[in-house]
């Protein structure tokens, strides 16, 4: 009775399926479909490969492992991996950090396929040592998420949220290049979202609304040193915020003609069109609002504004850019 050797039914996600039987006759029938090739390997070596199609295995489409068993007629030992062309889709999501080393978590969807089945047998189901579908399944995916991860940590908090389609092709293109060291093709990737904190959400709000990251780190420290001024043993009330107005005060521009300035010499005056920012943002989403709005056109939310028309974060008692109080 003629052997025969076939990948039956295989499953939809299951990308290599091991042959059980290493011991292969000569003139068994081999069936390959479409979207799969059949790699012979022996002690951890890939001698040959066979495309779709139905093979009578011989001295001829074995040459390699004809001249390693000495051209004998008996049955040889070899392993037969089936491996899967077709494109695969894969869901990822985890947590890394931005430049800012802001905290986020990040989810999307990608495709791959085997580009290059003797390199992802060498790097990744004999080296790694993964027969089994599932295995393979998840080192991609592992190998994915870590290639994200690093990648993501490159931009800041504003690129990740403002030019998120940007970001994203940026990344694929790297993506592509880790993948091809495994012969692998990356079709495509899509971040489908990404989040943060409450406290980084309420930073981003004024990064996108000042574009001054500067100031927006000085008012986390104005907040906090106040806060720590008014827990301090021995301290008056609203201690903290007396000092609050030197903590955002600028430094002293130095003279522009060096040395000691003349007598009746003032310090220029920051002009109004360097502190006004040019475009308002929804606190919301993120996305720019036409001026004076009320609510937000893209995500419906009610923007909260201070007597004097500056945009402040919901439940806000005061106005941070004006100082207003807010009724």
């Amino acid at each position: 009775m003629v052997e025969v050797i076939e990948w039956v039914n295989p499953g939809e996600d299951e990308i290599v399926w091991r042959y059980p039987n290493e011991v292969i006759k000569w003139g068994a029938q081999l069936i390959v479909h479409e979207y799969e090739v059949a790699v012979f390997m022996r002690d951890g070596k890939i001698y040959d490969v066979l495309g779709p199609g139905r093979h009578t295995l011989t001295t001829q489409n074995l040459p390699l492992l004809y001249k390693l068993v000495g051209g004998s007629k008996s049955p040889f030992k070899a392993t037969i991996i089936f491996v899967s062309t077709k494109q695969f889709q894969g869901r990822y999501g985890g947590e890394t950090q931005t430049r800012e080393l802001a905290p986020i978590k990040y989810y999307g969807v990608y495709w791959f396929k085997v580009a290059d089945p003797v390199l992802f047998i060498t790097e990744v189901v004999g080296g790694q040592s993964l027969y089994d579908a599932s295995d393979v399944t998840r080192f991609i995916r592992a190998y994915f998420n870590e290639g994200m991860m690093k990648h993501l940590s490159a931009y800041s908090i504003v690129d990740l949220f403002q030019n998120l389609e940007m970001v994203s092709t940026q990344v694929k293109v790297k993506l592509m290049e880790d993948f091809r060291r495994l012969g692998l093709e990356l079709v495509d990737v899509k971040i489908e979202g990404v989040n943060t904190t409450d406290e980084w959400r309420q930073r981003l709000f004024w990064l996108m609304q000042t574009g001054n990251a500067q100031a927006v780190m000085q008012m986390d420290t104005v907040k906090q040193v106040a806060a720590e001024l008014g827990k301090s043993p021995g301290a008056g009330m609203g201690t903290g915020m007396v000092l609050v107005p030197q903590l955002f005060q600028q430094p002293a521009q130095p003279y522009a003609g060096g040395g000691v300035p003349p007598a009746g010499y003032q310090q220029p005056a920051q002009s109004e069109a360097s502190t006004q920012p040019n475009q308002e943002i929804c606190p919301y989403c993120g996305k720019p609002i036409p001026p004076g709005a009320r609510f937000c056109p893209y995500c419906g939310k009610q923007i909260h504004r201070c007597p004097n028309g500056h945009i402040v974060p919901e439940g806000a008692k005061f106005c941070p850019v004006c100082g207003a109080r807010i009724e």
